[in-house]
Order: structure tokens, then C-alpha cells, then sequence
């Protein structure tokens, strides 16, 4: 009897059924298998249709997968509510649940547990307290001046160069070596962490090619072996970064053990630069298409942290995320029962028009741009918010400060994940550099 590979037992039921029946189910017009294709595509016009499609349809609208949402009040319900958790339990009762139980991985993954994405308290609690206070916003702020010279040394080795790609030469550079300087990271993996983070980022996706899901799991692969060596290198030489106390922690307490350990500091460090890289990215796109928005952060600086917010509303990093019911419930007044999939659509949320005034419109100045849920909500609101801002308000306005002259060249080009929104190439023409004495000062707020 031929023995089945596991990698294609997963990618048949992970990847191949799944993007089926989503085909099947887009044909006959289904709003969540047509976010899928819309997505995929990159169609932001058809992916604003089908956000004001399913507003349209109510709170929470059923559809052959579950259920879809886009209303604002409705997606911060799911994301808080008891009654639903992050990914689907394994029944391995049945023949296909043994079969995925036997097929599962033996590497790190983002959506399993113990990921601090893919589980629920006690042991969620547990995780997230250990790292929690590195990102409170006064340890944040703390970390301003040190964030504002890597973006200046960034901009210095942009001087001179006729054409540059901000997403690939800045946007991806910047978040990175912030969190791996928090993280312990040396200088010299700085690029290898980043090149291994942008492999795994589909990971987050479902109805990958056979090729793609290879290319994925290498990359959450070599991610996992890298870590076991961090760790080690830290446990032998450690410093005064968050890892070393992670470490220090597990090796004195017991707090974590060894997986949870390195689960938890991998999705921080990954997490910590991979939205950040998207969120200053799409905003460079949308100054570039709307000038009359950089030209009022020019004459009104102060509006530099709503600005970053208004981009995490319009064009969140993170399109949308996944639930699944626990029990027979009522959810934003829709009944549900056990293991049904809720996608919450959090950039449909945040262009809900019962909370934000014209909603398509990208303003710097929105009263309550801050609103938005790109962060989440409830206890998995995330971690790094407060970082995330920082890092882009310093890069953004650094960025144009030196270079006021700058323009994007035709060929932008969206990456090809669908839950992660950004972009992979941004070229432009940065112009002349204008220094300024006052690089360093922090932003009036």
C-alpha cells in the first residue's frame, strides 16, 4: 500500500479543498468567497463593493462558509465575545480529523497553538503577560529616540541614489531592526529575519498553490531552526533585551516551556516588523495618490499620529481575521451553533458609515480616525499597537522631512498575500535631501 505524504494531506485539506469550494461558492455569488478572488486579485474598488455589500446585507450575514461581517459594531463584538476562539479544535474523533493529527507539522506555525494567535486563556493569559511590558506605550516612548536614528541613518543611505524602492530599501528595513534590537537580534541577521519572515507571511493565508505552501513551510521551517540557535546564543550570552528575559524567565521559573518559549518569542519577533512594513508602505502610496493630505501634514505637523491611524483605517496592514463558535450563541443578533467560521473583515469595519463620516474618503485630520479595529479587539488586541504607531509616525514624517521632493515612479506592486495588505515594490524618486537640526526632537502631540 503507497503511503500518502503528510505535506500532501495538508495541502490537500489546508490549501486544494478549501479554495474549491470557495470557487464553487464565489460562482453562485457568495460575499465571502467573493472577498477571497477580490483579494487575491488585489481589486480595491471590488473589494470596497463588497464591503458596502455586505453592510448592506446586515450585522452578520450568512453565507455558505459561516458567517461574513464588515459592520463595526458587529466585528468588535466577535473579536471580544467568549463565545467564539481563534482557529478551529482538531475533532480527532473523526477519520479526517486523525488523518490532519497525523499529517501535522513538527515546526512552528503562526495559526497553532501554541501561537499566541491560535490560543485562548489560560494559557493565551500566560504568554501574552510575560512579553506585555515592553510594549506599554511609556516603554514605547522610551524607544522614540532610538527609533528616529535608525530612520535617519535609513534615509542617509538613500542621499544620492537616483531611484530608490521604498518598500524593499525603507519600509521593510525599518521595523525590522527596531524589533530585533529589541529582541536581541544581531546586526548581522537583520536581513536573513526579514528574508524569512516575508517567506513565511502566506502562512497566514488558506488556498495556497502546492508550490507556494512548500515555499511556506521552508521558510516557517529554516524560521524555527534559526530560533533554536538565538535562544541558545542568548542563553549562553545574554543581553538586556526582551529574548534574554524570555529566557531568563524559562530557565529560573519554568514559565514557559521550551515550545512556548520559542512560539512566543518568534510571533513577536515576525509580528513586531511584518504589519509595520505594510502599514508605512500603504501610506506612502496613499500621500502619494491624495497630496493634499501630505501638504497639510506639512503645514500641520501635529497631525502627523492621526495621520497614521487614518492609514490603519483606509488601508489596514491586515485585511480581515478568522473565528469559530464555540456553543449554541447569539452574536451581534445572529444565532449560531458550534465550530461555525465568522470573518470578521476589519478593513470593512473601519469604513463603516454608521461610525465614520464618507468613510471611502482618507483624511488626516478625522476626529476619530483612531476608531478603527486594523488592531483587533478584545484579548487579542495587539500587542505591538503602540510600537506600530511610533515607528510609523517617526519613519513617515522623517521620510518627508528629508526628502520633500519625493515622487512614486509607476510600478508599484501589491505583495501576494491576501490577509497581510502591503506592498512588495515602491519605486520612486526621493529628490534632494533636506536636513534638519530638529531630527531628533519628537512630534508635537
Amino acid at each position: 500500500m503507497k503511503v500518502v505524504p503528510k505535506f500532501a494531506v495538508r495541502w490537500s485539506f489546508e490549501h486544494a479543498l478549501p479554495r474549491n469550494l470557495v470557487r464553487v461558492a464565489a460562482k453562485r455569488g457568495d460575499l465571502q468567497a467573493r472577498l477571497f478572488f477580490a483579494a487575491e486579485r488585489h481589486e480595491t474598488a471590488a473589494l470596497a463593493d463588497i464591503f458596502a455589500e455586505v453592510q448592506a446585507s446586515g450585522p452578520m450575514v450568512p453565507t455558505r462558509l459561516g458567517y461574513i461581517t464588515a459592520d463595526h459594531a458587529a466585528v468588535r463584538e466577535v473579536l471580544s465575545s467568549n463565545d467564539v476562539r481563534t482557529g478551529f479544535p482538531l475533532n480527532t474523533e473523526t477519520r479526517t480529523g486523525r488523518l490532519l493529527d497525523w499529517a501535522k507539522i513538527d515546526f512552528l506555525h503562526p495559526l497553532r497553538p501554541p501561537s499566541l494567535l491560535a490560543t485562548e486563556p489560560p494559557d493565551h493569559t500566560r504568554y501574552r503577560k510575560l512579553v506585555t511590558r515592553v510594549f506599554t506605550a511609556r516603554a514605547v516612548e522610551a524607544l522614540r529616540t532610538q527609533v528616529q536614528q535608525i530612520a535617519d541613518d535609513l534615509l542617509d543611505d538613500l542621499e544620492g541614489r537616483p531611484e530608490v524602492d521604498l518598500a524593499q530599501d525603507y519600509c521593510a528595513k525599518l521595523p525590522v531592526i527596531v524589533i530585533s534590537q529589541i529582541l536581541g537580534v544581531p546586526a548581522q541577521d537583520h536581513d536573513y529575519v526579514l528574508k524569512l519572515g516575508t517567506g513565511a507571511a502566506p502562512s497566514l493565508d488558506f488556498g495556497l498553490s502546492w508550490r507556494a505552501t512548500q515555499d511556506v513551510e521552508a521558510a516557517l521551517q529554516e524560521f524555527d531552526a534559526w530560533l533554536d540557535q538565538h535562544i541558545e546564543r542568548l542563553r549562553s550570552s545574554p543581553g538586556s533585551d526582551l529574548m534574554s528575559q524570555l529566557v531568563a524567565v524559562r530557565d529560573e521559573q519554568g514559565a514557559l516551556n521550551d515550545i512556548e518559549l520559542k512560539s512566543t518569542a518568534g510571533l513577536v519577533l515576525a509580528a513586531g516588523f511584518e504589519t509595520t512594513v505594510n502599514l508605512m508602505g500603504n501610506a506612502i502610496a496613499l500621500f502619494e495618490d491624495n497630496p493634499d493630505e501630505l501638504r497639510r501634514l506639512r503645514e500641520e505637523p501635529q497631525l502627523w499620529p492621526n495621520a497614521v491611524d487614518e492609514v490603519l483605517r483606509i488601508d489596514p496592514p491586515v485585511l480581515l481575521t478568522g473565528r469559530s463558535t464555540l456553543r449554541d450563541g447569539e452574536i451581534a443578533g445572529a444565532r449560531t451553533r458550534p465550530n461555525q467560521l465568522i470573518t470578521a473583515v476589519l478593513a470593512g469595519a473601519n469604513r463603516d458609515p454608521k461610525v465614520f463620516v464618507d468613510p471611502d474618503t482618507f483624511d488626516v485630520a478625522r476626529e476619530n480616525a483612531r476608531d478603527h479595529l486594523s488592531f483587533s479587539a478584545g484579548r487579542h488586541f495587539c500587542l505591538g499597537a503602540a510600537l506600530a504607531r511610533m515607528e510609523a509616525e517617526v519613519g513617515l514624517r522623517s521620510l518627508y522631512e528629508r526628502y520633500p521632493g519625493l515622487r512614486l515612479l509607476p510600478g508599484r506592486e501589491r505583495r501576494t498575500t491576501r490577509v497581510l495588505r502591503g506592498f512588495e515594490h515602491l519605486p520612486a524618486k526621493i529628490g534632494a535631501a533636506q536636513r534638519s537640526s530638529n531630527s531628533l526632537s519628537p512630534t508635537p502631540v
